[in-house]
């Protein structure tokens, strides 16, 4: 039995965002952003029950309104007077290794060859249809797949297509993803691609957090009993999202909110015009929420603060959020104008010159203000969702504990050349490195193993072409048998994992060259962002190496650790390279498949205690990543007009690709066809 989605505690920007999908699920969705542990799970499994139930054609596989069949429908086409059945709304769940056929559905592609039978089974897309597709860990979910959800979600149809047999069919659901930010970002093409986002955090209030212990021991004690207790709010709740979604299509925006709505968006330097429509959308959805039939500058505020954080411009390791201020000045800006009043002792009708628009309707719809736990936005100025219990992601952003000493700044990140490992792995989907993938370009093909997901049609067809007279065939056509199938081998690129390991020592410590070396990590972290890799960092200097950061889907973590980082003292490269080495290892028994790349950011001198061999041991450790098959780079952070060569010595025995330090920035022809030469 499902937690009651009134019994939440706190969580108003998250309980509100996903009402105002199930009221209107044109607005696109929702994105969770938050840290473990904070009911994010728990509220979306419960916000089915308090959905409104759907009429179905009975026997349709594609949950078809009867009242509104889809013509195209695989099961239809179904008659105006079909019989239907009422079932509650579905709530869905994808999981993150899910496969395309698993989500979009599959063709049995052996019976449509060999039978000519065009047999299609649905997938998790035609299961959530006119119900919620729940997402957990969306931000781990592979590439292709994320893409496929929202275009489907966007166009609320779902495609198939397998080697000229295309199939589509109605989906239309509340598209809902959570994540932990610290197990890595979504791209920003795909965090647009959401409609709303609101961030959430654990209450820092005892008396709410003991509240929710108290809860949650009623709930798992008696669920049944505990259900019960909230069965009076559930209904209400379920009652006032009905009664809105009735109101929605007569709600009125007029123009001076819809000019409040793009000057918010043009305030905040969103790109594109979906923040624009996601915005006035969620806008006339908090006005039908509230019981209003005409949106308000407060419905704008409130849409505005859950459309727009995760889509206004910011440097690509910031955290989404909204400056108050400037959503403040932007309503204020294009509000309208107050007509100019000759007698200055006369208020007129409304007694004090009030704007319209510009307060809280008196009649706030029904149930406002009684429900201790969905509550409208208040006014007199309050912000319209309480965040005591949250801070703001500008406050997190500054929370970080001081160094040891003062941080270099890093130099101004620029556009990297891409590293790789070399070979082919088969790792996790990605941008990086050449590997076997779902997805990608057709580079040959094989027997299959099992059923036939990607049909080689020119293979199968050269497989079958010699044994046509034997199997009988005198007419046209082609006659095919198991035997002939072949499965198409796709290539394409997987995400790997980055290891840097960073020198931080004296040797490094001038400002304009320590400078330049963390702005050029502060690239490759970039980089790796957009590659879809894991990374980790390895620092050393004084006395030893320190894991900084062990591997994440962090790379924000990453950038604030290679800020934050002190230097000075003696440089134990050895060290470094042994606790890399270490790290190594142990990932490769958690994801033996993730293929690593080691990035060495060093000026290659090495020092230790008096009288050791620090070179020496220093490429004794090289010789070890070597043998272990490890991949790497050095990038070779000497200056000055003489150079001693001790990075790129450390190249040779690591085995790996040198590059200065000026190199990494390098787009010229003679880089390019380098490259495809080492390729080849």
């Amino acid at each position: 039995m499902s937690y009651p989605f009134s019994a939440v505690v706190g969580m108003a920007d998250m309980r509100l965002a996903l009402l105002l999908n199930a009221v209107s699920p044109a607005i696109g969705g929702v994105l969770v952003r938050g840290e473990k542990g904070t009911a994010k799970s728990t509220a979306v499994r419960a916000l089915t029950a308090v959905l409104p139930p759907v009429d179905v054609v009975t026997g349709c596989r594609f949950g078809c309104d009867p009242a509104a069949p889809d013509p195209a429908c695989p099961d239809g086409p179904h008659d105006p007077g079909a019989p239907a059945t009422t079932r509650p709304a579905r709530l869905v769940e994808l999981p993150v290794g899910a496969s395309e056929d698993r989500v979009v559905g599959s063709l049995d592609l052996e019976r449509a060859l060999t039978e000519g039978v065009k047999a299609f089974e649905p997938g998790l897309l035609a299961a959530a249809h006119r119900g919620v597709l729940y997402v957990d860990e969306v931000n781990l979910l592979h590439d292709h797949l994320v893409d496929l959800l929202l275009d489907a979600a966007a166009m609320g149809t779902a495609y198939v297509e397998r080697e000229g047999v295309s199939v589509r069919h109605a989906a239309r659901f509340l598209l809902v993803g959570t994540m932990n930010p610290e197990e890595g970002e979504l791209r920003p093409q795909l965090l647009d691609r959401f409609g709303l986002t609101v961030e959430v955090a654990a209450p820092r209030d005892p008396a709410e957090r003991a509240e929710v212990v108290r809860r949650r021991f009623a709930a798992d004690a008696d669920p049944a009993g505990f259900a019960a207790s909230w069965a009076g709010e559930e209904s209400a709740l379920a009652t006032r999202i009905a009664e809105a979604r009735a109101r929605l299509p007569h709600v009125v925006l007029g123009d001076d909110a819809l000019r409040q709505v793009t000057a918010v968006c043009a305030a905040f330097d969103v790109d594109g015009l979906r923040a624009d429509l996601v915005t006035a959308r969620a806008a006339i959805a908090h006005a039908a929420w509230c019981g209003r039939d005409a949106v308000t500058e407060d419905d704008v505020r409130v849409a505005a603060r859950l459309a727009l954080p995760h889509r206004r411009r910011r440097n690509p390791f910031d955290a989404p959020g909204l400056d108050d201020d400037t959503l403040d000045q932007a309503l204020a800006d294009a509000r309208p104008e107050e007509p100019t009043d000759p007698d200055p002792d006369d208020d007129g009708p409304d007694g004090g010159g009030q704007p319209d628009g510009g307060g809280q309707s008196p009649d706030a719809g029904p149930g406002m203000g009684s429900d201790p736990h969905v509550s409208a936005p208040e006014t007199g100025g309050t912000p319209p969702m309480p965040r005591e219990d949250q801070p703001s992601s500008s406050d997190s952003a500054s929370a970080a504990p001081a160094p040891e000493q003062a941080a270099v700044e890093a130099a101004d990140p620029f556009r990297t050349r891409r590293l790789e490992v070399p070979g082919i792995g088969a790792g996790a989907a990605g941008r990086r490195s050449r590997a076997r993938s779902e997805r990608g370009r057709v580079v040959g093909s094989t027997r299959p193993a099992g059923p036939v997901t990607r049909l080689h049609l020119v293979d199968t067809v050269l497989a079958a072409a010699p044994h046509q007279v034997a199997r009988g065939r005198t007419g046209p056509g082609l006659r095919v048998a198991r035997e002939d199938l072949r499965q198409a081998t796709l290539e394409g690129r997987e995400g790997n994992l980055v290891l840097f390991v960073v020198d931080a020592s004296g040797s490094m410590g001038s400002k304009a060259r320590m400078g330049a070396v963390k702005g050029a990590v502060l690239s490759l972290l970039l980089d790796a962002y957009q590659r879809r890799d894991k990374v980790g960092l390895v620092t050393f200097r004084g006395g030893d190496a320190e894991l900084a950061l062990p591997p994440t889907w962090s790379v924000e973590a990453a950038a604030a650790r290679l800020r934050e980082l002190p230097t000075g003292g003696r440089t134990p490269l050895a060290a470094g390279l042994l606790r890399a080495s270490e790290v190594l290892r142990v990932e490769r028994i958690r994801e033996p498949q993730r293929r690593a790349l080691l990035v060495v950011v060093t000026d290659g001198r090495a020092t230790g205690a008096r009288g050791s061999d620090a070179v020496g041991q220093c490429h004794r450790a090289a010789g070890l990543l070597a043998a272990a098959g490890t991949a790497s780079v050095v990038v070779d952070c000497e200056s000055g007009p003489v150079r001693l060569g001790l990075a790129a010595q450390l190249g040779v025995h690591l085995g790996a690709q040198t590059l200065r330090l000026e190199e990494l920035a390098a787009e010229t022809l003679a880089g390019t066809v380098r490259t495809i030469r080492e390729a080849a």
